[in-house]
C-alpha cells in the first residue's frame, strides 16, 4: 500500500470511531497520523524498513503497527472489522454539509436513519 492509501485508511478511522463516540484524542491521533502520511515525501514502505516509523512525530507504537499491518498485508483488520460495524449508508451522508460523525451518529441512534435515501426533504 502506498502513502495515500494508507492515509485515506486512517481518514476513515477516525470518522468510524467519531462515530462510534471513541475518545476524542485518538480520534485525533489518526487525523494527524493520515495527515502526516499525507506530507511524507519518502514511501512509508522504505521507512518501515529502515526502522524509522515509530520515529516520526505523532505515530507511537498502535499506529505504527497498524500502518505496518497495511504495508506488509494490504489490509487492516481492526478497519474491516469498525467498518462492519457502521452502516454503509452513514459514510454517503458524511458528504451532506454540515453534516458530521456526531450528527449523523444521532440520526442513526435516535431516528434509525442510516443512509441519504431515510432522510426526508
Amino acid at each position: 500500500m502506498e502513502n495515500k492509501e494508507i492515509a485515506k485508511i486512517l481518514e476513515e478511522l477516525a470518522l468510524l470511531l467519531e462515530i462510534k463516540g471513541e475518545n476524542v484524542f485518538k480520534v485525533r491521533a489518526y487525523q494527524n497520523a493520515a495527515r502526516t502520511l499525507y506530507s511524507l515525501t519518502e514511501p512509508v514502505r522504505k521507512i518501515i524498513e529502515e526502522g524509522k516509523l515509530e520515529s516520526i512525530k505523532g505515530i507511537g507504537k498502535s499506529l505504527a503497527s497498524q500502518i505496518k499491518e497495511m504495508v506488509e498485508t494490504g489490509d487492516l483488520k481492526f478497519y474491516r472489522e469498525l467498518k462492519q460495524s457502521v452502516p454503509e449508508g452513514l459514510f454517503e451522508m458524511l458528504k451532506i454539509p454540515g453534516l458530521g460523525p456526531k450528527k449523523a451518529k444521532v440520526l442513526y441512534e435516535k431516528l434509525g436513519i442510516s443512509s441519504i435515501g431515510e432522510l426526508e426533504y
